[in-house]
């Protein structure tokens, strides 16, 4: 009878022993599975947080603040000399003091990678060459991350479109008159003698001071009737140099 009672007791605490185990191992595995679930809500929320966050910094120039953030910008951005490497060579640009907008304008844009995989889209020969636009869709994805805005002519400083000079286009029509251009092109001057009807209409901000073989390269490519260049020639880069 004691041995009966002993088994007995034995077998009730065996059982209570491995029931013990399976809670604590089902207590274990909720415990680890709810702080998976913790933590995967907590990244979530972080990530929403950090979205939100990107979203209300991310800033764009409008007409509004474009020339307001170009004032600063220039005072505390005095880089003026850029190098723009193409398919066809390398030149180099200096970027005038007397048009301080449209200078902190390039070197902004420059700094943002704007230009970088853009094209020579218009070519004029012995005229000029225009850049900074191309008929991709990534283009004008960068435009949008920018923003939309215009820059006012500066052309009363008596700065001339002799050859090598870099200018700002604008559209010459009555919805615009006041010429106000896109920031985001710009032409340099090829002809021999300059295009000095272009003076005081457009806005001259610097000038090429080395390779100028190399725009003589880009306006010598055919083009055709819409003065599109038949092989595209790619700005690759624009860097700063000084």
């Amino acid at each position: 009878m004691h041995y009966y009672t002993v088994r007995v007791i034995t077998i009730i605490l065996l059982f209570i022993l491995s029931s013990c185990g399976d809670s604590s191992k089902k207590a274990k595995a909720a415990t680890e599975k709810n702080a998976k679930d913790t933590v995967k809500v907590d990244s979530a929320k972080i990530k929403e947080l950090e979205r939100k966050k990107e979203k209300e910094n991310r800033f764009v120039l409008t007409e509004e603040n474009a020339i307001p953030f170009l004032f600063e910008y220039q005072k505390e951005h005095l880089e003026h000399v850029v190098k723009i490497n193409t398919s066809l060579g390398s030149f180099v640009v200096d970027l005038y003091n007397q048009t301080p907008y449209h200078r902190a304008n390039f070197i902004y844009l420059t700094k943002k990678k704007y230009f970088n995989n853009t094209y020579f889209h218009r070519v004029v020969k012995n005229f000029i060459i225009q850049g900074g636009n191309t008929d991709m869709m990534s283009t004008a994805k960068k435009r949008d991350s920018i923003g939309f805005y215009l820059l006012p002519p500066d052309t009363k400083k008596g700065l001339k479109h002799d050859r090598g000079v870099i200018s700002m286009p604008s559209s010459d029509d009555v919805a615009n008159p006041h010429k106000l251009a896109s920031p985001f092109e710009f032409f340099i001057v090829t002809a021999k003698h300059g295009a000095h009807h272009l003076d005081g209409k457009y806005t001259a901000f610097g000038r090429v001071i080395s390779g100028m073989d190399v725009v003589d390269k880009i306006n010598n490519v055919p083009a055709g009737s819409d003065e599109w260049p038949l092989k595209n020639v790619n700005i690759i880069s624009v860097e700063i140099v000084e």
